[in-house]
């Protein structure tokens, strides 16, 4: 009796260690993939912004197979029925075409357009940068269309929140704004 017992044991061992490479597989699989990103359609060879089914490619990876499938894409619902050759990009850089990853990797180093105070620690979501146009024109960075991402970053400078907040409200309300020389 007791050989059954240990043979039992030893089974749901087994089985839990398993369980468990499946599970941090998934995870790991979830976290690869996750998020909008930009790619360069093989189609027309322009940016195009695609997410992929992470929740489905993890429980592919759990069950030990690797499938991506693009579950949005910037040139739907037009070319909806293409056949995702964008995925090869992702697979192989997953990381590099996050959009979130381009956008850190640009604030890198760099200053804000109007106060000059360089972008050390970035608050993504409750104080995001901004951009701002030759002609003062801003915006935030999550306001623009990931597929023109790269053209806007050719085209603005960055601004920090603080300074995107003060100067929208110069813009839109400049009757309540009073300038006074630096001294």
């Amino acid at each position: 009796m007791n050989y059954l017992l240990l043979a039992t044991v030893i089974i749901a061992g087994i089985a839990l260690i398993l369980l468990g490479i499946s599970l941090r597989r998934g995870t790991r699989t979830f976290l690869k993939f996750r998020g909008e990103r930009i790619v360069s359609c093989p189609e027309t060879h322009q940016p195009a912004a695609v997410r992929v089914t992470a929740g489905k490619a993890a429980l592919e990876a759990a069950l030990g197979r690797e499938e991506l499938n693009v579950c949005q894409c910037s040139r739907w619902p037009e070319k909806e029925d293409c056949p995702q050759g964008c995925l090869d990009q992702v697979k192989e850089a997953p990381a590099a075409c996050l959009v979130w990853n381009i956008m850190n990797r640009w604030y890198e180093g760099q200053s804000c357009a109007y106060c000059q105070k360089p972008f050390t620690q970035i608050h993504w979501h409750d104080h995001p940068p901004a951009l701002v146009d030759a002609d003062g024109q801003s915006v935030l960075w999550n306001e623009v269309a990931p597929e023109q991402l790269q053209e806007t970053m050719r085209t603005h400078a960055p601004v920090c929140w603080n300074c995107y907040i003060a100067e929208t409200f110069r813009r839109e309300h400049a009757e309540l704004v009073t300038d006074r020389p630096v001294h």
